[in-house]
């Protein structure tokens, strides 16, 4: 064997990519890991979805299955392969208990298994899916460099800005890999005697991807916090005879603030700095179009907000609340990342401190006065006040007579300061991807695996459909972990 011919090359070295890398070399296999990155480890995501895990054992939840994917079918509108959610499902625990036997309680930390999946309306079902990387002080516990180090423990080489040109091929099997160097330029070929692993995620930074697969997501979403994906992974197997998804998914969190003004056509931003980061958003508050007109019932999963903003002029939508709302945050009993205090992403203080750099930044507006606020928020003054005035009447009564939102989540805004933010979407990741068969082997449009060809995470598709069910919190990260284990050992075991 050459030094650059390997048994498994796995290309993205992220959730897929990582966990492919050491399930091949588990398996004994010579794995080379290439990423066009300098360093992945921030990438790995701190929630994890699973069923019938051991802290899921040792906390007492139950999930029944058939009804997680009874819904999930439901959610996509059956625009899924079933095959896939249960492979999913009947393999997560495996996959969670071995990250934490391997790679976090060696380094003194564990996975908390959140029980709270609590929902009173058909819209938000949810599922006690969650398990949170921590520690014994309850803090978040950043793991990603532990995986690529037991990586490397196992065997596996990594060669980091490292791009995925194109794929070699030979008589329709898939033998090797063309890149460049990001620094360099200079460019290589490798040989995978047993196969090659995609894991190079999705393509919502490409804009021209976006505008050919996704086009209103280029204008649901003002942000794409995830600037690597370029979709390079994807057309590279496209070029050999790919199949991929012909409908878009994503996921999307509803806390992108603009400058007042912003013209979606002309704002998307691609960035892994936070500009503009709302957490707020996420919250069933106050929300109006751009004309000052409450539109729907703001308790519903975070894209569904935004996909009620494309029924609107603009596609975004205005936040309103006041200082009571933000010292009360606890009432609207939001879930996954959205939860209040830990495992969520802030407490009070640390809201209300995001709040004011946002004030700062011009992002959020800040006046004593509906009036004054429908001025800076350009709305329509008697349009902002008769919405205001309505919704204040119905959370009195402690019933929503116009959208059905649940009583508990109905917070006046009666007293200053009063606070409007105008907002869209922030695209996370797209998420429909190359077709793939229930061993991660790429498929062809006839249906048929591509010898050697494997996929897993956000650059493998049939496994989401239009909005991601946030309310299953970590199902992304759990989707790409637990496929790319699979797909390292499958390929792992080709002769």
């Amino acid at each position: 064997m050459n030094m650059n011919e390997y048994d498994v090359i796995v290309v993205g070295a992220s959730n897929a990519g990582g966990m492919a890398a050491c399930a091949a070399a588990e398996k004994g296999a010579k794995v080379l890991v290439i990423d066009k990155m300098n360093s992945t480890g921030f990438l790995y995501r701190l929630s994890i979805a699973a069923v019938g895990t051991k802290a899921q054992k040792k906390a007492g939840i139950e999930i029944d299955k058939y009804k997680l994917i009874n819904y999930l079918s439901a959610f996509a509108q059956d625009n899924v392969d079933q095959k896939l959610l249960w492979k999913w499902v009947n393999n997560s625990a495996e996959t969670v208990d071995w990250l934490e036997d391997n790679v976090l309680k060696p380094h003194g930390s564990h996975l908390y298994a959140q029980p709270d999946a609590e929902y009173h309306t058909l819209i938000n079902t949810a599922f006690p899916t969650e398990h949170d990387v921590t520690n014994d002080k309850h803090e978040d516990v950043f793991y990603g460099k532990w995986v690529v180090e037991k990586a490397k423990e196992l065997g596996a080489e990594f060669l980091w800005q490292t791009k995925l040109e194109h794929l070699i091929t030979e008589n329709g099997v898939v033998t090797g890999v063309v890149t460049k160097n990001t620094k360099t330029s200079e460019v290589k070929k490798f040989r995978a005697k047993k196969g090659v692993i995609i894991c190079t995620g999705g393509y919502g930074s490409n804009e021209a991807l976006m505008a050919k697969w996704n086009p209103l997501g280029l204008k649901k979403n003002v942000y794409s916090d995830s600037p690597r994906d370029d979709g390079s992974g994807q057309v590279a197997a496209l070029e050999i005879g790919a199949w991929r998804d012909e409908e878009p998914a994503e996921i999307i969190f509803d806390r992108g603030s603009v400058p007042v003004g912003t013209n979606t056509n002309e704002y998307y931003v691609k960035s892994w700095e936070d500009v503009g980061y709302f957490w707020m958003g996420s919250y069933p508050l106050l929300k109006l179009n751009l004309n000052g007109e409450r539109v729907g019932n703001e308790s519903a999963p975070y894209e569904f907000d935004m996909n009620r903003a494309t029924k609107q002029p603009g596609y975004l939508q205005v936040a309103i609340w006041n200082d009571a709302t933000m010292d009360n945050l606890q009432k609207f009993h939001t879930l996954g990342c959205a939860r209040l205090n830990w495992p969520g992403f802030y407490n009070t203080e640390e809201n209300k401190q995001e709040i004011a750099t946002r004030i700062k930044e011009g992002f959020i507006q800040k006046a004593s006065t509906i009036e004054e606020l429908a001025e800076k928020l350009n709305l329509p003054v008697e349009n902002l006040k008769a919405s205001v005035n309505t919704y204040n009447k119905m959370c009195a009564e402690g019933e929503d007579t116009q959208f059905g939102k649940e009583d508990f989540r109905l917070l006046p805004i009666k007293e200053g300061a009063f606070y409007g933010a105008v907002y869209g979407g922030r695209l996370l990741a797209t998420l429909d991807g190359l077709r793939v068969n229930t061993k991660m082997q790429v498929l062809n449009k006839a249906g048929e695996a591509i010898p050697h060809l494997y996929a897993a995470g956000n650059a493998s598709g049939g496994f989401f459909w239009g909005s991601y069910p946030d309310h299953v919190p970590g199902l992304t990260c759990s989707h790409a972990q637990t496929f790319g284990r699979l797909a390292g050992q499958q390929a792992a075991c080709n002769n």
